[in-house]
Parts: structure tokens; C-alpha cells; sequence
């Protein structure tokens, strides 16, 4: 393993996501909001086919992602979508379009197309190894901030990180830890750039897919600075950084086209892959999308 990829340790973090199998009280909600926005469900509380059907088709005219999960996109567009119709007195209208910094179906189709890979597999990759949103609730995009990757990154820059181990060790230190969470990952990445401000940004992994900063060289992009840049464009930005990331490993490149999935995890994710399964997940994923795709990529 190359060193430029050794420093990846990666574990998803993932919002509370609705899919079929599950049942209970939430699965009745959202029965009755797919119901408000013109499906015809019987409310049973049972994430079954039809009720995956559904989802998968507002999604569809909504302009997400067509996966059949319903996470907090779907739910925030269902929710637009319930308010509009209040608004209008009870004539239903069409969804309005997702916030266009959000990642939609196309986006996946181009992907698969760049990597010469199957849509199910790049929709698997989305649903198992993407935090589900790339932004915080501010706006901002998703980071976190790694303090023993801005020990290195200062080393890198020639700079001794010792006196800040000492001083902040809540910034650098020489193992992972001190995470604020969320929002607040900003004020300790905030505090790192007046030490040293590229060292801060390349020690924050970012976005929908949680790239390390310090990958932007090798992504060929023109500094720190510009990768963040693009990671506050939207997810389709996102996107384009996984793309390159996978382009640029031959064995990660390799088991996304031959769906060979613990290969797959053991690469992207580190060693926490086999302990949360996510070869597992990513398998089944593919096999679900699969079959909710016809041979041309496009929704049966």
C-alpha cells in the first residue's frame, strides 16, 4: 500500500435511513407522507416492495438519487413537498427540484460511466461508504478534522509540530482523537489554520465521501486551498473527488469493476472494514440496485 493512502482509516457516518425491511411507526409516517404526495399506499408500517417502489419513483421525480432508501434528503423533500400542498389548499403540486447541491441519479450514471463500472456498483459505494450528506446543517461542508494527520502535515511543511503537541494537543498530537463532532470540527479546523493554514485544511477529511485534504496533490488538484473550494461547491463536486480517488488506485479501480467487495473495503475503508461488515453491505447493496436497474443504467 502506497503511503499517499496509508493514512486512510475510514468509518461513515450515517443518519438515520429507512429501507426495505424495516417496519414500525417511522415506516407508517412515511407511508402516509408518500400518500400525501400522490402514491396510493396501504399504511401498514411495512417497508415492503411497493413501498420501495415508491420511494424509489419520488426520488426519481424529485431529482435525487434513485437508491429506495429513504434518509434525510428523501424526508426533506417529502417534507417540502407536504408543505407546498398545504400552501396550495389542497391541489397537489409536483415536488420542487432538490437543492442542486445535492448529488442526483445522473450524477452516479456519470461516475459508473468515467470508472467503466456497472451504476449498482457506484450506487452501493454511495449508499455504504458516503456520510449520506455531504454538508452540515449550516451549509458547510462535512469534515473532521484529524490531529495526528496535522502532526504529520506540519512535519511535511518543515515545521516542528512538537510545540503544539504540547501546547494544543487538541490539534496535533501524534494519535487520532480530540473530535468535537459536527458543526464544531470547524472551530478546532479554525484554531489549526492560524498555526498553519494548508497543513489545517489537508488534515480535515471532507465532503460526501470524507477525502483527506492532504489527497489534493495527488488528485490533481492545484493546491489545498482549491480542493477545499470545490468541496463547498455540492456533492456533484464530492463525486468528482471520489472519482478521481478510485481512478488513481489500480486496486481499488480493479474491485469496484469486478464487484470484488472485501477487496474493496480492506482498501478504502482500513482495518474497521471486516468489523463492520461493510464488504457485506456493499454486496447486497449492489445486488438491490442491480435489480432495480435495467441493462442501460436507467430505472426498470
Amino acid at each position: 500500500m502506497s503511503d499517499w493512502y496509508s493514512e486512510v482509516d475510514f468509518v461513515p457516518r450515517r443518519d438515520l435511513v429507512l429501507r426495505r425491511g424495516d417496519s414500525g411507526d417511522e415506516v407508517r409516517a412515511l407511508q402516509q407522507r408518500l400518500n400525501a404526495a400522490g402514491f396510493s399506499l396501504t399504511v401498514d408500517g411495512q417497508f415492503g416492495p411497493l413501498t420501495e417502489q415508491a420511494v424509489r419513483a419520488f426520488q426519481k421525480r424529485s431529482g435525487l438519487v434513485v437508491d429506495g432508501l429513504a434518509g434525510p434528503k428523501t424526508e426533506a423533500v417529502l417534507d417540502e413537498a407536504r408543505q407546498e400542498d398545504s400552501d396550495q389548499h389542497g391541489h397537489r403540486p409536483n415536488p420542487r427540484p432538490a437543492d442542486d447541491r445535492l448529488l442526483g441519479q445522473r450524477d452516479l450514471e456519470w461516475a459508473a460511466d468515467e470508472l467503466k463500472v456497472p451504476v449498482a456498483a457506484v450506487m452501493a459505494v454511495n449508499e455504504v461508504e458516503s456520510r449520506g450528506s455531504g454538508f452540515f446543517s449550516n451549509g458547510r461542508p462535512a469534515i473532521l478534522f484529524e490531529r495526528h494527520i496535522m502532526a504529520r502535515r506540519l512535519r511535511h511543511h518543515g515545521i516542528d509540530p512538537a510545540p503544539y503537541v504540547a501546547s494544543a494537543p487538541d490539534l496535533v498530537n501524534t494519535s487520532p482523537g480530540g473530535y468535537a463532532g459536527g458543526v464544531r470540527e470547524y472551530e478546532r479546523l479554525e484554531r489549526a489554520q492560524q498555526i498553519h493554514h494548508d497543513s489545517a485544511l489537508e488534515s480535515a477529511s471532507w465532503g460526501l465521501f470524507q477525502i483527506m485534504g492532504f489527497h489534493w496533490q495527488h488528485l490533481e488538484y492545484d493546491s489545498a486551498r482549491h480542493y477545499v473550494e470545490c468541496m463547498h461547491r455540492g456533492e456533484r463536486a464530492h463525486l468528482d473527488a471520489f472519482v478521481r480517488f478510485i481512478q488513481k488506485d489500480t486496486v481499488l479501480l480493479s474491485s469496484l469493476r469486478h464487484q470484488q467487495w472485501d477487496r474493496f473495503a480492506r482498501r478504502y475503508n482500513g482495518p474497521a472494514y471486516a468489523r463492520n461488515r461493510y464488504d457485506l453491505k456493499m454486496a447486497q447493496a449492489f445486488e438491490r440496485h442491480r435489480h432495480g436497474l435495467d441493462e442501460s443504467g436507467m430505472l426498470a
